[in-house]
């Protein structure tokens, strides 16, 4: 008697070998997903400004930006109209806070991008270990297949080819 998605083994001459027939399909191959999709899917409102934000402060971009804006407030702040005189208190108070809100968006960023690594790593492993598991089946369809052509080959009679 069989077992029910059970691969049949050749031991018997009597019965066929089906092998791919019955074999299960893996959950793999059953449900391919695209692990950058679901992870763009499931971001949050403050996540995907987080990456933004992160994207924005990594660009040449910005940096030219930044530093237009600094030489413009120097500029500015040296003429008569002065609000905020050399040393630049102001500007220090204004570029320690976007220091400290860069330092939160960023570790926001990075944070998610572990969790993401560590997803896909768990992805990566799941994948090995199934597919290792089908190739350990696929050795032991072949070495069956090649015991039964052992046997029929000892079967036919000697004949030179």
């Amino acid at each position: 008697m069989r077992n029910a998605g059970a691969t049949q083994s050749p031991s018997t001459d009597s019965e066929p070998f089906r092998g791919d027939a019955e074999r299960p399909i893996s959950p793999a191959a059953r449900h391919p997903f695209n692990w950058h999709d679901r992870h763009l899917d499931s971001l949050t409102r403050g996540e995907r400004a987080a990456d933004r934000l992160r994207n924005g402060m990594g660009s040449w971009a910005f940096i030219a930006g930044f530093v237009a804006f600094m030489l413009l407030w120097a500029v500015v702040n040296v003429m008569d109209v002065a609000w905020d005189p050399y040393p630049y208190i102001l500007l220090n108070l204004f570029l320690s806070m976007l220091a400290g809100l860069q330092g939160a968006i960023l570790l926001i960023a990075a944070k998610r991008q572990d969790a993401i690594a560590a997803a896909l790593a768990q992805h990566d492993y799941e994948t090995n270990v199934s597919a290792k598991r089908e190739l350990e089946e696929l050795m032991e369809m072949n070495r069956a297949q090649l015991d039964l052509i052992v046997r029929i080959h000892q079967r036919m009679p000697d004949s030179e080819t």
